[in-house]
Formats: C-alpha cells, sequence, structure tokens
C-alpha cells in the first residue's frame, strides 16, 4: 500500500488559462489505479487542517486575509489564481495531505500528496500559485510533535524553493537543499541551506552526477530522521517553463536516487508532486506516474 493524499477539491476548476496544469490531479490517480501501480484504497482524503499548524509557518495576518479573502489586489495578483473561498480550502486540504502523509510515513516508509510542492508561499506572502508551503507545513508539524529532531527538505523541482528557504532560514532543525535552474523563476533568490544553480541546458548526465555528488553527503552530514521530497516534473526538456534538458528516464532516475538513499539509511519521505508544465498533458502524467512506480518498487 502506498499512502496518496488526494481530494476531489485538488481538480477544483479554474478560469480556462489555469485548467491545462490542473488536468493532471485528476488523470494522475486515474492513471495509477488502471495501471496497478495504486488500488483505490490507497488514497486517503485530507480533511482541513487545525490551523495552529498552518499558523505555525504562516503569519496570522497573512492567513486571516486568505480565509476571509481580504487579501490586497497586488497581493492576490502575486498568487497568480483568481482568490476564491474554494481555492483557499483546496491549499488548506492540501496542506493536511502532507500533514497525514507525515504520519503515514513513519508507517509505511513513504507517502504522497498528489498535489503540494508549494514552495514559493512566504510566512507572510504566496506567489506562483502557492498560497501555503505545503512541505513546511508538514516539517513545522513533525518538529511541534517532536516526531523528528532534524529534517531535510530535498527540492527538485525546477524552480528554486525560495518560500521554503525564507521560512526555515534561521531553524537548525531543517536543513534546505535546492537544485533549480539558474536563470529561472524565482528571479531573485533566497538563500537554502545549499542551493545549487543549474545552467539553462542542463542534461541528465549533469543533473544526476549533481546529485549523487551532495545528496549522500546531506544526509550523512545532517543525519536527518525525515524527509521531504518535491519531485517536480519540469526538469524535462519538453516543459514549457524549465530550460533544462533532461529526459523522462533521467527524471526517473532522479527520483531512484532519492528513494534509494531515503531506503538504505530507512530514513521516511513524504513526497509532493511540485510543477510540471509540458505542452502533451501525456508526458506530465507518465513523469509524475513514474515516481510512484519507483516508490512501488523500491518500499513494497
Amino acid at each position: 500500500m502506498i499512502p496518496i493524499a488526494f481530494h476531489s477539491i485538488y481538480k477544483h476548476p479554474l478560469p480556462d488559462g489555469h485548467r491545462f496544469p490542473m488536468q493532471k490531479y485528476e488523470l494522475l490517480p486515474q492513471q495509477l489505479v488502471y495501471e496497478g501501480t495504486a488500488a483505490s484504497s490507497d488514497f486517503f482524503e485530507p480533511d482541513l487542517p487545525d490551523l495552529k499548524h498552518v499558523l505555525s509557518v504562516h503569519t496570522s495576518e497573512y492567513v486571516n486575509d486568505l480565509i476571509q479573502l481580504t487579501l490586497e489586489p497586488k497581493a492576490a495578483r502575486k498568487i497568480g489564481f483568481p482568490l476564491s473561498k474554494e481555492l483557499v480550502e483546496r491549499e488548506l486540504r492540501i496542506a493536511n495531505g502532507t500533514i497525514i502523509g507525515c504520519e503515514k510515513a513513519f508507517e509505511k516508509g513513504i507517502a504522497f500528496n498528489i498535489a503540494g510542492g508549494t514552495h514559493h508561499a512566504y510566512s507572510n506572502h504566496g506567489e506562483a500559485f502557492c498560497l501555503l508551503n505545503d512541505q513546511a507545513i508538514g516539517a513545522m508539524f513533525l518538529l511541534n510533535q517532536k516526531l523528528a529532531k532534524k529534517i531535510v527538505i530535498v527540492d527538485l523541482d525546477v524552480h528554486q524553493g525560495n518560500g521554503t528557504a525564507q521560512i526555515f532560514r534561521n531553524n537548525t532543525s531543517v536543513f534546505t537543499f535546492s537544485m533549480h535552474g539558474k536563470s529561472n523563476y524565482p528571479f531573485k533568490k533566497e538563500c537554502s541551506d545549499l542551493d545549487i544553480d543549474l545552467p539553462d541546458g542542463t542534461t541528465d548526465d549533469s543533473f544526476l552526477k549533481l546529485l549523487l555528488n551532495n545528496l549522500p553527503h546531506i544526509i550523512d552530514s545532517q543525519k536527518p530522521d525525515f524527509i521531504f521530497y518535491l519531485a517536480g516534473v519540469d526538469i524535462l526538456e519538453s516543459d514549457k517553463l524549465g530550460k533544462l534538458s533532461c529526459t523522462i528516464q533521467g527524471c526517473k532516475k532522479r527520483d531512484e536516487i532519492v528513494f534509494d538513499l531515503c531506503k538504505k539509511y530507512e530514513i521516511p519521505v513524504q513526497v509532493s508532486m511540485g510543477g510540471g508544465y509540458s505542452p502533451n498533458i501525456k508526458t506530465i502524467v507518465d513523469a509524475h506516474a513514474n515516481t510512484y512506480r519507483v516508490a512501488k518498487e523500491l518500499f513494497y
């Protein structure tokens, strides 16, 4: 059994310009069940979280403005989605899906959130389609509940996890590691504990070599008792927003490296899916599905 957070509101309809990238949240669960990688019983529906967990990461003023839909127009525009009650509920449920996934990962070794990876959400504002930082909320939940003492966040989305870096800038219990496109959004980067800036056109060989040269050392030196993995598939050459030149096979090998290390060191891992913007929706779904396929092969 692979615990996977998914709720019908994850696929909440948006205006025409936003519908395409949201289709994967509906199609990915269907594909995983169809091919037998997951069973319907693997999925769990997160309810709304206890707001104290959200407020351990985000300021009360910002959270209240989201819930009351009173964000200033400039702040709302920075998010990129039209702000609505349904959108805020979606983000809250995604955050709780990651929290519950953390608990399930201790039992199963690994847990997934079909959505999440909202790493551009800062403590006091949202941007780039991210309202609440689900993995930051999950990390603080583990620390506050004394379920973990040291956490590593492995962010391999093509965009730097700037919100995550800001949130944990002064928190030595969380080590933030981001490999991302140097010339890609965000154009003003925050400082993670370790940032690796990738030039445009980075290929599988270069990407995987850098990952192998750094992630084992991070785990050896930090000795985490929990890992968060942001498995964006926007590193693909076909991605409209990515600027890198990785193949779908290279993207799958990336997942194998991360999961092999988690398995080897017996570190529970929670996985949020992150970005993916290839023109063909089949490419996006297949690349994301590979992450689950690798997990099933290694953990089950």
